[in-house]
């Protein structure tokens, strides 16, 4: 088992790699932190394929078992989902030393992780994510959100894990179009952090796509690696932090403009990637060719990068940035690309953003 500690002080928690070890959750958290009862967010797509092996570990633990369903992917991810999870979590008697465990993709994660922040001022909260974007990204790093019709995880706050069980065998039942989709964030944090990650991507992009056991574990463990270090050196996103936001402000705006509908996070962050790099390019803070070789990465990882509407659509992708959470006094902190391997955050109101673009 590969082991990534995320240095937060007393908030300090391990995210635990190991292929196969689903079913050893129940044990580590009887191990880790004395557990007995558990609740497990999940939605009923992921339960047919997960829920069994995590709950006969679990029991076979003496770790006492509920589960909660919720919708798929961003339809979870609202407050009306949330309050029916406070009813529930009500009708159980659940107390605050009750587990709250997310086992899901991103949304999953980030709608278990709002409620375990606020319910009773906060459950212990476990993540198990199901997905390569949820394994490299969503669970690690304590955002917890839900979503407002005005824009992505408006609603939210920042709360630790106690662990992350992170399982890359359940990568095998993932539909090829969210592996894709993950690896857009791995892209990005070696983009915009390691240089020789970036080129390890290059060179094994293909035993990725066909989930080969060693390639898979390295990349997750890496990427794990990468966002650990940055959010133990920033936890509240002031700045530092804000580089993984890489992509993410057209990344974001896209996911709204289709009502998050249509398209997966990952292949909204790719899409904001190499309109970041160009960007980059232009303003002359980036090497020409950087955005060339990103974008090369990006599509033998089989994701697309480039925005047919925006030209068409650009008043609602200025009022969806012009609302992006990390918006002051008009300006937007956009993230550039410096290089491959190092970004930096700069102010540019939505405007500038979308300048030259049509």
């Amino acid at each position: 088992m590969s082991t990534v500690q995320v240095m937060l002080g007393e908030r300090s928690y391990p995210i635990r790699i190991r292929p196969g070890s689903l079913a050893d959750l129940g044990a580590a958290l009887v191990a880790e932190f004395e557990a007995t009862r558990a609740v497990v967010v999940t939605s009923k797509r992921v339960a047919a394929r997960y829920f069994d092996a995590l709950a006969t570990g679990l029991e076979r633990a003496q770790v006492t078992v509920e589960r909660l369903l919720v919708p798929d992917g961003e339809r979870a991810k609202t407050l009306r989902v949330a309050s029916g999870l406070y009813d529930r979590l009500v009708e159980l008697g659940v107390t605050r030393q009750t587990v709250m465990i997310g086992l899901g993709g991103g949304a999953t994660g980030d709608l278990a992780g709002f409620v375990a922040s606020t319910y009773l001022r906060g459950l212990p909260l476990v993540q198990v994510p199901t997905t390569l974007l949820a394994q490299v990204d969503a669970s690690v790093g304590g955002k917890t959100a839900v979503n407002h019709p005005a824009g992505k995880n408006l609603i939210g706050t920042f709360y630790q894990p106690r662990l992350v069980w992170v399982d890359p065998d359940v990568l095998a039942t993932l539909a090829p179009r969210d592996r894709r989709a993950g690896l857009a964030e791995v892209v990005k944090v070696a983009a915009i952090w390691d240089a020789d990650f970036f080129k390890w991507l290059e060179e094994n992009v293909g035993a990725l796509l066909e989930l080969g056991r060693e390639a898979l574990s390295h990349a997750v463990t890496r990427a794990c690696s990468i966002k650990a270090e940055v959010v133990g050196l920033d936890e509240r996103d002031m700045g530092l932090r804000a580089l993984l936001n890489f992509g993410h402000t057209l990344g974001h705006a896209v996911e709204v403009v289709n009502g998050y509908r249509h398209v997966r996070h990952g292949e909204a962050v790719a899409l904001g990637m190499v309109f970041s790099a160009r960007l980059s390019e232009r303003r002359g803070l980036a090497p020409g060719g950087t955005a060339e070789r990103l974008e090369a990465l990006l599509r033998r990882a089989g994701l697309e990068t480039e925005i047919g509407a925006l030209a068409a659509q650009r008043a609602a992708y200025l009022r969806a940035i012009a609302v992006d959470k990390k918006g002051a006094d008009g300006a937007i902190g956009f993230v550039a690309l410096r290089e491959i391997g190092r970004a930096e955050l700069v102010r540019l109101t939505p405007e500038e953003i979308l300048a030259g673009t049509m």
